[in-house]
């Protein structure tokens, strides 16, 4: 493992602690950046027609999507955002109502004078009026190119129209590659998801998730890791404190933020924070109760896990894909695969008794 650089302690830090969860506010001093926002802002900048961020949960996707669209504002694009996890069960019910619940979030955050309701046509492809909406309603009433921030899109996986949405995603970029001055060379997708998008779309010339820019969030890095300490004032104590806790958390982004402004604002010492690490009412508890829940969809699954942390490899690779998606381990493969971190051995071993 690489070896932490030693991290000046500054005693009179005077910190104005944020919330830890959820986005990162695009102001918060505590926001650490890594290789994939480079790329991520670079893709925005060419106009690229989609950029794909993968990530499981707690990664930082959404804190990377508002920044990337945040960036895209201040160049002079327009900017829309919409957070699939803000949509009701009902509104997956068909293609039609997904589709036209997108298009009237659009319309109302663009505040266009036409919606949906003024243009659908009954009895028409989903598709076809989504499209002919975007089209007449929405570029044209734009002038700059527009950016359009899709978060936690993998939620559609679970419909079965959802080969239907993803090919339309992927005919735009097609058309705008044979004909860039199509409505189409305007208009950039940006997506966050955390699924293998394979699983679900047989067809690999339907999919979106296959072209365009495409990144992977990792972990932080020791050195990563080393700098959130020092921005929170330097709460653990040398690079012998810092490697117990990247061995703890394994670099996962929301883990080592989390235990840190815990240290920081309860002033723990390091020993006394990691005894109550692993407790289910401790620090991570919100965190570590779905572990159990992950572990109930599937009675198959509590056996890959308990032959994981036995250092077995994984029976399938869909069985490997699924724990990796899950957050559950890191590996490049089911034959190398292992608990993501000491927490979540601990944590498990414990479930699984």
């Amino acid at each position: 493992m690489e070896t932490f650089s030693s991290v000046p302690i500054n005693e009179a830090a005077s910190l104005k602690l944020e919330a830890v969860g959820g986005a990162v506010p695009l102001d918060s001093p505590f926001y650490i950046e890594r290789s994939t926002d480079k790329v991520f802002h670079g893709a925005i900048a060419r106009h690229e027609s989609t950029v794909l961020v993968k990530g499981s949960r707690q990664m930082g996707k959404t804190s990377l999507l508002a920044r990337g669209i945040q960036k895209a504002r201040e160049s002079g694009a327009t900017v829309i955002f919409t957070d699939i996890q803000k949509l009701n069960a009902s509104d997956f019910a068909s293609a039609d109502k997904f589709l036209f619940t997108l298009a009237d979030l659009v319309a109302d955050q663009l505040q266009l004078s036409v919606f949906p309701r003024d243009t659908w046509k009954q009895g028409e492809p989903p598709n076809t009026n989504f499209e002919r909406y975007l089209k007449t309603e929405v570029l044209r009433s734009v002038s700059s190119r527009l950016v359009w921030g899709l978060d936690e899109l993998d939620r559609l996986f679970a419909v079965d129209y959802c080969g239907d949405i993803f090919g339309l995603f992927r005919a735009w970029h097609n058309e705008r590659v044979l004909d860039p001055r199509s409505p189409w060379g305007r208009l950039t997708l940006a997506i966050s998801y955390a699924t293998e998008a394979s699983l679900f779309i047989g067809d690999s010339n339907h999919s979106p998730f296959n072209v365009g820019t495409r990144l992977t969030l990792e972990d932080f890095s020791p050195e990563q890791a080393g700098e959130m300490n020092r921005l929170y004032g330097s709460p653990l104590r040398g690079s012998r404190e810092l490697e117990k806790l990247y061995r703890l958390v394994g670099g996962h982004p929301f883990l080592v933020r989390r235990s840190l402004h815990e240290l920081a604002s309860r002033s723990l010492n390091y020993d006394a924070f990691e005894k109550e690490a692993d407790s289910e009412d401790g620090i991570f508890g919100d965190h570590l109760r779905r572990m159990p829940l992950l572990l109930a969809e599937d009675p198959g699954f509590r056996e890959i896990v308990r032959g994981v942390l036995n250092e077995q490899v994984c029976p399938t690779d869909e069985c490997f894909r699924r724990l990796r998606r899950a957050g559950l381990v890191v590996g490049t493969s089911r034959y190398d695969v292992r608990p993501r971190c000491e927490l979540y051995t601990k944590y498990l071993r414990r479930c699984l008794a």
